[in-house]
């Protein structure tokens, strides 16, 4: 007959199943359960041994911490779902650390990874080592009624204290990797250092130091922002931004998947795994960011907004939301830092790898060059993927194909012409460049020539010529097939030397003794443009030049 005097409500034992030990079905997050445990009972040394030899596999935690008597097992750790902070157990039993437990079905973690769980506690000071066995199979069993595991009690020095706890019957078939455990764990922690060390081995070969540097390892870091100082530059407002603490990582190179993103521990313990809380993840930069942020204040909150399987916040809520939304802005800031230090880093390497200097060649260029060109270079330099010895080598070649002054480039200037006009050039001074290429002209003319003439004009028309010359322009040259060029064509040309060297000194010399060079500029009466056209007609008078015989 139903009994009508009460409600009941009951449980079955599978309840505890989906609880807590799904959420612990792989190694590290159920090892991570007794790490924490081992922290909060201020133990100073935990040892993880693993062993696969013989055909058995187990997993033996060993810590130093101050151990349990026989009513601390019975009234807290074999209680599930107690809430020791609401019952004041806020600290570690020194007073030293705050515990990092709060929902107190960790320990279920146990049963997410094997059936036989062996454990050996002692107190400090009560000369008592109280062992128990738990076995998943009889818990299960129990439907609903009490479990009572066997236990022990036996007699042992005062001095000694701390707790060994052996998982049996694993589910993990395959074969332990040290090294990938390590690592793992070292995630889900930030509070390893002189005094909590975890060390782990297999089959008793060299223990493993795991530490916060593991989480980072063969990560090879670019840049790196520290946290509070770093929040002075987050544009947005909020209550806690300055008990946020951490680093942020970036790398020359884009990061594997697993190992992007920033993860969120409060007192020591991951909260929140690697994200980039709402920013796109598709842009460019996040695929080289990693880092972690302390941000302790969230345990402190009377409102429990950490999942039970620490993975992450629950953003849902008032004070979580208000966190993310300055998460979000600051990733934002820091992805636009990011851009800003590594486009002057690589511009520094270029310029040293190359001697090109991206600013200063970007400001030689002509505007309608410049507009085609930097676009594409930064390009390169801001968004490609390319090796740094293909990067440089790309805008190395952009830069011999369009170097600063193009335009002056481009001409193919004789040498000497270069040599004579390149400085004021380069002042925008174009006028003075193409007067000291012309007194350069006139002076190796006069040296190669012989000539004694005093006037400049009239030495180029004595000099040069198709009758009674001194020098002579076209006498080597003959027809591809070895026949000789018609008089009238050689005769031609010479001309044109003689008169185009005359020319060049008038509009070159003469206008100075009468205008102002810069009155000539400024006006406009003679531009760049100019100075090109008239630096390049020197070219070619120089390679005739050059070319000439003694008309013997």
């Amino acid at each position: 007959m139903a009994n009508t005097d009460s409600l009941i409500m009951t449980f079955d034992p599978h309840t505890i199943e989906h609880l807590g030990v799904k959420m612990y079905s792989n190694i590290p997050n159920a090892i991570a359960e007794l790490i924490a445990n081992a922290y909060d009972a201020d133990a100073h040394h935990v040892q993880i041994k693993l062993y696969d030899e013989a055909g058995e596999k187990r997993i033996e935690v060993i810590d130093d911490g101050e151990g349990m008597d026989f009513n601390e097992i019975n009234e807290q750790f074999l209680r599930i779902g107690r809430k020791r902070r609401e019952e004041g157990y806020t600290t570690s039993p020194s007073g030293q650390r705050k515990v990092t437990g709060r929902k107190g079905i960790g320990k279920l973690a146990f049963f997410g990874i094997g059936n036989i769980i062996e454990i050996s506690t002692t107190k400090r000071d009560t000369g008592k080592k109280v062992s128990f066995t738990l076995n998943w199979n009889e818990l299960i069993s129990t439907h609903g009624q009490d479990y009572m595991p066997e236990f022990t009690i036996e007699d042992c020095k005062d001095s000694l204290h701390g707790t060994s706890i052996i998982l049996k019957e694993l589910n993990r078939k395959s074969a332990f990797d040290k090294n990938e455990l390590a690592i793992s764990l070292s995630k889900l922690f930030n509070f390893f250092d002189n005094t909590f060390e975890v060390t782990i081995s297999l089959n008793e070969d060299e223990k493993l130091k795991i530490d916060d540097k593991l989480k980072y390892e063969n990560i090879d870091s670019q840049f790196e922002w520290e946290f509070p100082d770093f929040v002075q530059h987050v544009g947005a407002e909020y209550s806690e931004k300055q008990e946020i603490s951490g680093k942020v990582i970036s790398t020359e190179k884009p990061l594997k998947q697993g190992l992007r993103g920033i993860t969120l521990f409060a007192n020591g313990r991951l909260v929140n795994a690697p994200e980039f809380y709402g920013v796109s993840e598709s842009s460019h930069g996040f695929s080289y960011f990693t880092g972690w942020l302390d941000v302790d204040f969230v345990d402190d909150w009377s409102e429990d907004v950490i999942s039970t399987d620490r993975q992450s916040l629950n953003w849902d809520l008032p004070k979580t939301s208000e966190l993310r939304s300055f998460l979000k802005k600051t990733m934002s800031e820091l992805e636009r830092r990011w851009r800003e230090e590594r486009n002057e880093n690589r511009k520094e390497k270029i310029k040293e790898k190359t001697n090109v200097d991206v600013p200063t060649w970007y400001k030689n260029l002509p505007e309608e060059i410049l507009s085609n060109i930097e676009p594409v270079v930064n390009s390169i330099i801001e968004k490609s993927e390319m090796e740094d010895d293909v990067q440089t080598d790309v805008i190395q070649r952009l830069h011999s194909l369009i170097p600063e002054y193009p335009y002056y480039h481009w001409r193919h200037l004789h040498p000497e012409v270069q040599k004579a006009s390149k400085e004021d050039y380069d002042k925008a001074d174009y006028y003075r460049a193409f007067i000291e290429t012309v007194k350069r002209y006139i002076n190796e003319v006069r040296d190669k020539s012989g000539s004694t003439n005093s006037s400049d004009s009239s030495m180029m028309g004595e000099v040069f010529g198709k009758s009674g010359s001194k020098l002579v322009v076209t006498k080597k040259y003959k027809k591809p097939e070895g026949d000789p060029f018609q008089i009238s064509t050689k005769e031609n040309i010479e001309e044109g030397q003689k008169f185009l060297s005359m020319g060049v000194v008038s509009g070159g010399r003469n206008p100075v003794s009468h205008e102002e060079i810069t009155d000539l500029r400024d006006s406009g009466l003679f531009t760049e443009k100019d100075c090109l056209d008239a630096l390049s007609l020197l070219s070619h008078l120089f390679r005739r030049l050059e070319d000439s015989e003694n008309n013997a």
